[in-house]
């Protein structure tokens, strides 16, 4: 499905500014919105609509009328508790200095937590497969203003528009402390609501064999997976599973040690 970048209802001279640097960026088509509903120009264009607001941009996906847009999400509340204590953070070992490569960005939540932890002196990269998803949650750490306690790990962020697989492999070993993998859950949670408009969109490709062995080429620590309580990916790639009672999804880690490289 092609996208088309458009404004709002009424665009302002801004908007029109941005909708124009949005093309060229995307080498994506501008469509005049001429005051039609988001699902009359679905329609009429065929198309996916990059949609350029007063200060944000909104994807929706053919047939969506919710929109798809970048915000901090559970890191908000997240870094307001001792970071060492998050759950992520502990069970990768993460420390200030460290690197850490999202292999599934996402909102990019968690790597905004990642960032929060490592510090100017660390590094965070994430992957994200869809060109567009990517370019809007890339734009949104850039410009995202309403929590300045999150701004500095927020811009610190590395967005790459790639398949993780594709990127690691590009990656020397031992080039990365930690690399994290979040694919999209197979059994969906009813309370994530974040990814609705996406459903159908994003890449819902799971772990594989050679995913995995990638990720354990380039860490140079841990290597963690974020699955459904349900999921078997934890035993199946050798993953050992950290339980969280009460909690609809589970953490598991491969710790990397030296000798298994040589």
């Amino acid at each position: 499905m092609k996208t088309i970048v458009t404004t709002a209802y009424r665009p302002t001279s801004s908007a029109l500014a941005w909708a124009n640097r949005v093309s060229a960026e995307l080498e994506i088509l501008q469509v005049p919105r001429n005051k039609r509903s988001i699902d009359r120009m679905q329609e009429d264009e065929q198309a996916d609509l990059l949609v350029c607001l007063k200060e944000r941009l909104e994807f929706y996906p053919m047939g969506k009328t919710e929109p798809f847009f970048f915000h901090p999400n559970s890191a908000a509340f997240r870094t307001k508790r001792p970071l060492e204590q998050d759950p992520l953070i502990e069970v990768a070992g993460l420390v200030p200095g460290d690197s850490f490569l999202d292999c599934t960005l996402g909102l990019a939540s968690d790597s905004i937590v990642a960032s929060q932890r490592v510090g100017q002196r660390g590094r965070v990269v994430g992957c994200e497969s869809h060109p567009v998803l990517a370019y809007v949650v890339a734009q949104g750490l850039q410009q995202y203003s309403n929590m300045p306690h999150l701004e500095e790990a927020m811009r610190r962020i590395e967005v790459v528009s790639c398949q993780a697989v594709s990127f690691l492999q590009t990656l020397p070993a031992d080039s990365i402390d930690v690399i994290y993998m979040d694919p999209m859950f197979t059994e969906e949670i009813t309370e994530a609501s974040n990814f609705t408009p996406l459903r159908g969109t994003a890449d819902r490709g799971q772990l594989t064999v050679q995913w995995v062995a990638e990720a354990k080429r380039v860490a140079r620590k841990t290597v963690v997976l974020k699955a459904h309580f349900r999921s078997q990916d934890f035993e199946r790639f050798g993953f050992i599973r950290r339980m969280r009672p009460n909690t609809k999804f589970h953490y598991g880690v491969i710790s990397i040690e030296p000798e298994s490289k040589q």
